[in-house]
């Protein structure tokens, strides 16, 4: 690799259009994608492989409803890349879903396997439906008639699903059911995310959220700070935002602010995060009425002065029109693409340091692989062990992309893609094609 600062001249970089309000989510990751090709200095026939897709699938999902009548659903699985390993990526089910994004969030899973070292390639699959109208028996039937069309697809040495938007443990038992019945042997490593009792790990349900932790935690010993003299905002309070919230408070941290759908709740004296735990799961997984905080909007709660800020909603959260007002040091990245590439050179000017998403919250696909590992060898471990393990090697892999950050004089975002793309490239030349 060469040190020298990146060109923006190359055939991978194109000069930015005109902005627009709502980004392309693969337009985006290829905006990133070729300003790290162009530092890497690809050539054309390598850039060209590792931008596209090895495998997209298209499947139609007849379902028959409870009322009798016959519903067909659009599925579909995109296989991004396979270099490394099996492809590795979450099943979403929301009525939005669609091509464009399913390869978007493939190609991500790709990167972020290559930045924590997992030996995963990446993938991502999907079903055009809204599972809050479908009932439980027709959930299962279409997760079964899904699972079926793509018996060809799916395995554990091939592709190996996961939960991802409205999909959790039991539609993954039921993926692992059909696929097993149709192999004529339980296979448990064919998806991760299941039930502890169907060989799930431990610790898996808080691994997004305590990555997310390791590394903030990293990023503020770089800028020399200590966590019990920082302050933390939190944009979403689910799985993701809850337990980061709940874990930099056992660190000492003074969180000030969160939110979920019901808006902002904020108190610059220091929330008492375990209590709006409690709070949330006695009032139906809302903090709708907390009175303990002052109400705010969650355009509000973005733009509060803090240490970190961890956006662990939804994507396109901080962009080019709100960047220059985010007053926070660092911006740990929750969620998957909170952060627009029109505002990542604002947010740079700014002297924000950012853990992008492919780092910040690839927890989960890290304990993914460690309940695959464990799937494979039929012995499982504690949850102290896979906690201790995801530490290391999340700690690890910030320490390497901070590592590459100050040689390229690039911020974490670029050189989490330098990284990753550098991995799979120097992987591919290695087994060469196949011809």
């Amino acid at each position: 690799m060469s040190s020298n600062k990146a060109s923006q001249t190359s055939a991978y970089y194109k000069e930015p259009g005109p902005k627009l309000d709502k980004e392309s989510p693969f337009e985006s990751m290829m905006e990133r994608f070729r300003f790290a090709a162009d530092i890497l200095k690809l050539d054309e026939g390598m850039f060209q492989y590792l931008a596209r897709p090895v495998k997209q699938v298209i499947v139609s999902i007849p379902v028959v409803m409870d009322n009798g009548k016959i519903e067909v659903f659009e599925g579909y699985r995109v296989i991004h890349d396979n270099v490394l390993g099996p492809s590795k990526g979450g099943i979403r089910f929301a009525p939005d879903v669609n091509l464009d994004e399913v390869k978007a969030l493939a190609s991500w899973m790709t990167w972020k396997c290559a930045v924590v070292n997992v030996p995963f390639g990446g993938a991502k699959g999907g079903v055009r439906c809204d599972p809050k109208k479908l009932s439980q028996s027709e959930l299962e039937r279409l997760t079964r008639r899904y699972t079926a069309n793509l018996l060809e697809v799916f395995g554990p040495d091939r592709d190996i699903p996961a939960p991802d938007m409205n999909t959790n443990e039991q539609v993954m038992a039921w993926i692992m059911d059909t696929y097993s019945m149709n192999q004529q042997r339980t296979e448990t490593a064919v998806v991760t995310g299941k039930p502890i009792i169907l060989g799930g790990s431990q610790g898996r349900r808080e691994a997004t959220g305590r990555g997310v932790v390791t590394c903030t935690l990293a990023a503020l010993s770089k800028i020399g700070m200590m966590p019990n003299k920082s302050s933390v905002v939190v944009q979403g309070f689910g799985n993701v935002g809850s337990v980061s919230a709940e874990l930099m408070y056992e660190q000492g941290a003074k969180v000030i602010a969160v939110s979920d759908i019901s808006g902002g709740y904020l108190n610059k004296e220091g929330l008492d995060i375990p209590a709006m735990i409690r709070y949330m799961k006695e009032n139906n997984n809302s903090l709708e009425g907390y009175s303990e905080a002052d109400k705010i909007s969650n355009e509000e709660l973005l733009e509060l002065e803090c240490d970190v800020l961890i956006p662990a909603a939804k994507e396109d959260q901080i962009s080019r029109h709100n960047a220059d007002k985010i007053k926070a040091k660092i911006i740990a990245e929750g969620a998957n693409g909170p952060v627009t590439a029109n505002a990542d050179s604002i947010l740079e000017q700014k002297g924000i340091m950012v853990i992008p998403d492919i780092l910040a919250n690839a927890g989960g696909v890290t304990v993914s692989y460690f309940e695959w590992v464990q799937d494979r060898q039929g012995y499982f471990w504690t949850e102290e062990r896979v906690n201790r393990r995801l530490n290391r090697m999340m700690r690890s892999a910030f320490d390497n992309l901070y590592k590459v950050s100050g040689e390229y004089s690039i911020t974490l975002r670029q050189a989490a893609y330098v990284y990753a793309i550098d991995k799979v490239a120097a992987t591919l030349k290695l087994r060469g094609i196949y011809a």
